[in-house]
């Protein structure tokens, strides 16, 4: 392992064990805003994975943030299976639908790939909200046995959620670094930086293309499962909702830096900063964010961390090689 390595080693487990301390310090209120973080957290460096990377600007990923909360909602209430052990279940389903999908999405390019994303992500949301054994548009609730069987009372219960929520946040991160260090990250990067001449390298552009969508599904299926089981409930509106798993992750992205895993994290905290500073001003609050995104286009197509990289020469997690 590489010195540089190592210290990004180092920097996830101090910053995960600090955040896992949380529960004996902070409130619920604060609890629930460090679990929000660490999802979008989550979903920010996966989005990225996929379009930073890959080249695949989707966005349909609500579907699958959907499709990771409603089949842990099945497993526990049609399957009698505990919460937690219904986890693994939103991974394999949600990595499924993705595996069906990328066959049909990859003979669509640029704009139009992006579109069939959407109109693939409206169809599952309307197919889910048309069946009545789970709840139509209504929606599903875990029942009261499930939710007592996650933890001996409310407040051990939000604690192992809050862990899980920090468990993946903190894992997709450490994890997406280790793949882009990776050979297979060698292949993302040189799609990112000249798909032509990945291509003419021998990079398989159709099968890095493939696993990497369909690892994001999967993982964003986890993720959706999780922020349901805080929540307790999830309906086709709150699952499959086009801005909350998407236009805001895409938003986190654009203005951290895409194409970077550090764009994720300072887009991720952008987001934050602005939202609890404006969230009591209205519109406001989305005129803000909309000249935000204006000006780092302007001024930045690399983003906020683009900038500061180019700027000052920072890599807080390095990736590139030495020869």
């Amino acid at each position: 392992m590489s010195t540089s390595a190592l210290r990004v080693l180092i920097g996830l487990i101090v910053v995960t064990a600090a955040l896992a301390s949380a529960p004996y310090w902070a409130g619920r209120s604060d609890l629930r805003l460090i679990g929000e973080i660490m999802s979008y957290l989550a979903l920010a460096v996966l989005w990225n994975l996929l379009a930073g990377y890959a080249g695949l600007v989707s966005v349909g990923q609500q579907a699958f943030v959907g499709l990771g909360g409603y089949a842990l909602f099945i497993c526990v209430i049609w399957l009698g299976l505990p919460p937690l052990m219904a986890i693994p279940f939103a991974f394999v389903s949600a990595g499924l639908v993705g595996a069906i999908f990328a066959p049909l999405l990859f003979r669509l390019e640029g704009a139009y790939f992006s579109i069939g994303t959407w109109v693939a992500a409206e169809t599952v949301a309307l197919v889910f909200a048309a069946i009545p054994s789970l709840g139509a548009g209504a929606g599903m609730s875990l029942p009261a046995a499930a939710v007592k069987s996650i933890a001996s009372g409310r407040d051990a219960r939000e604690a192992l959620i809050y862990w899980l929520l920090v468990g993946i946040g903190m894992g997709v991160l450490g994890l997406s670094y280790a793949l882009i260090r990776s050979k297979a990250g060698l292949a993302l990067m040189s799609l990112r930086d000249n798909p032509v001449a990945a291509a003419s390298l021998g990079v398989d552009i159709w099968w890095t293309r493939f696993w990497t969508y369909v690892g994001v599904a999967a993982c964003s299926g986890v993720v959706g499962s999780v922020i349901f089981l805080q929540k307790l409930r999830v309906s086709p509106d709150s699952g499959f909702s086009l801005n909350d798993w998407t236009v805001i992750v895409i938003f986190m992205v654009v203005i951290g830096g895409i194409g970077r895993i550090e764009g994720a994290i300072v887009g991720t905290i952008t987001y934050f900063i602005l939202r609890e500073l404006l969230v009591d001003y209205g519109v406001v609050y989305l005129i803000v964010l909309g000249i935000v995104v204006i000006l780092v286009m302007i001024y930045s197509r690399n983003g906020i961390w683009g900038a500061v990289e180019k700027g000052f020469g920072w890599s807080l997690m390095p990736t590139r090689r030495k020869s």
